[in-house]
């Protein structure tokens, strides 16, 4: 069931950043007096069509893409019953090579502006909750084999990142430092700072890690939230809102160090040291075949709510959509210099399937799908033959040299873009496939 919701909010997601890239060049079109023949969300065979205003909308069974057929204009369909025809006044070939520029960027223009408003709205109705850097360098943060292997250490203070201060932990993690060449984090071990270097294909060790855990966390300590009447800590005299201090004489009082005490002592029994209401008690429990003590543990970390207004959210929800596609061109860059994985770091459908959430959650849902309506704009503009940004290319050799590409040309362009698009999808799918299956 958690699978089909992630494959029903996978196909809405797309179909709705689709729909809103291909309205962006249908209106456009029709604004400066093209002819629509078509606007489909989804590929053949199709499962849904009408006509309206001259235009033919349907939606498609295969939910991977769109398209708007504009008449006499050489795009994916490679439709070429026009050419020797008269060019009609109607036809996108018949209108100035500026028209025509800003309807190939229309998608584009659709997809940033949505998700520059999406990310607006979320700001504005939710604000931000974020564990500040002074609340979590109370504790310090816990690396996972991938931090450990760069030299952190658990309960190690960040001090800055990049030698620029920050405010939140999730600026740790931030795509956006993890690209920057020559990054680095400053952290105090022991009264001391200690310099700890990015590699240079830090993002793609992450991509690879099969944990899908955080390379960085922020420590836990805790205290106990509930008890199961029958568990071995009720039987111990264990209560709600204690704090557990050791475990065998070591130090206990982080929640990763509770679990890599008890899976040392599964199906033993350990001398336990706990804090209540100020006072330490001492007590015996046994802990099970599976290392558990029988308590639930809460956090202790406090977590920062911060509310804005709209003029806020506007600059704040700007600057998060537009970091996107700042991450993406500094990615990009990466890997075409051979610094970061292509391999790693590219998905196909399946993987961007699974960014979406296995348990349905509007919050979320409408976070990932402006994620990628930023991310769809930024690919678009790559100069990719058949791709919107090819269109662009082509149209500005245009308008510079005043000289118009043959349409002969250009279906022999648009065939070579399909094909360099088929190997692209082709070595996504085969990256999604190869992450799950090794």
């Amino acid at each position: 069931m958690q699978t089909f919701t992630m494959i029903v909010q996978f196909i809405l997601g797309l179909s709705l950043i689709v729909g809103i890239h291909e309205l962006g060049h249908m209106l456009f079109a029709k604004l400066f007096g093209m002819r629509v023949e078509s606007y489909t969300i989804g590929f053949p065979p199709r499962i849904f069509h009408f006509k309206w205003g001259g235009t033919e909308y349907g939606i498609g069974a295969l939910p991977f893409g769109g398209s708007v057929k504009i008449a006499g204009m050489v795009d994916e369909s490679l439709d070429t019953s026009y050419l020797g025809q008269k060019i009609q006044p109607w036809e996108f070939r018949a209108k100035a090579a500026w028209q025509r520029m800003i309807v190939m960027l229309g998608g584009i223009i659709f997809n940033t502006v949505s998700g520059i408003l999406i990310f607006i709205c979320l700001t504005w109705k939710l604000g931000d909750v974020y564990l500040a850097k002074d609340e979590m360098n109370k504790y310090g943060i816990l690396p996972n084999a991938i931090g450990m292997t760069m030299g952190f250490e658990p309960g190690d203070k960040v001090i800055n990142i990049n030698g620029q201060d920050f405010t939140k932990f999730e600026e740790l993690i931030s795509p956006k430092h993890l690209l920057q060449t020559d990054g680095y984090y400053t952290v105090e071990r022991n009264g001391a700072e200690v310099i700890i270097h990015n590699p240079t294909n830090l993002l793609s060790q992450i991509s690879a890690d099969k944990s899908k855990q955080p390379f960085l966390s922020p420590r836990i300590p805790f205290t106990i939230v509930d008890i199961p009447g029958e568990s071995s800590a009720a039987q111990a005299g264990l209560q709600a809102g204690d704090r557990i201090l050791a475990i065998e004489g070591q130090e206990a009082r982080y929640l990763d160090q509770l679990a890599s005490i008890l899976a040392s002592y599964k199906g033993n029994e350990v001398a336990l040291t706990y804090l209540r209401e100020g006072e330490v008690y001492h007590t015996k429990v046994q802990v099970d075949a599976t290392g558990k003590l029988g308590i639930l543990p809460g956090s202790l970390l406090e977590y920062t709510q911060a509310h804005y207004n709209l003029a806020q959210s506007i600059s704040i929800g700007s600057q998060k959509a537009i970091s996107i596609v700042a991450v993406n061109v500094v990615a990009l860059g990466k890997i075409i210099r051979g610094k970061e994985s292509a391999s790693q770091s590219l998905s196909g459908p399946i993987g961007i399937a699974q960014i979406f959430s296995k348990n349905f959650d509007w919050i979320h849902f409408w976070h990932i799908v402006g994620l990628l309506s930023m991310a769809l704009a930024f690919m678009n503009l790559l100069p990719i033959p058949a791709l919107d940004g090819g269109h662009v290319v082509l149209l500005g050799y245009e308008i510079i040299t005043r000289r118009t590409i043959s349409d002969k040309s250009m279906q022999n362009i648009q065939k070579v873009g399909m094909v360099i698009l088929l190997l692209l999808l082709g070595f996504g799918v085969f990256n999604d496939l190869r992450k799950i299956l090794f």
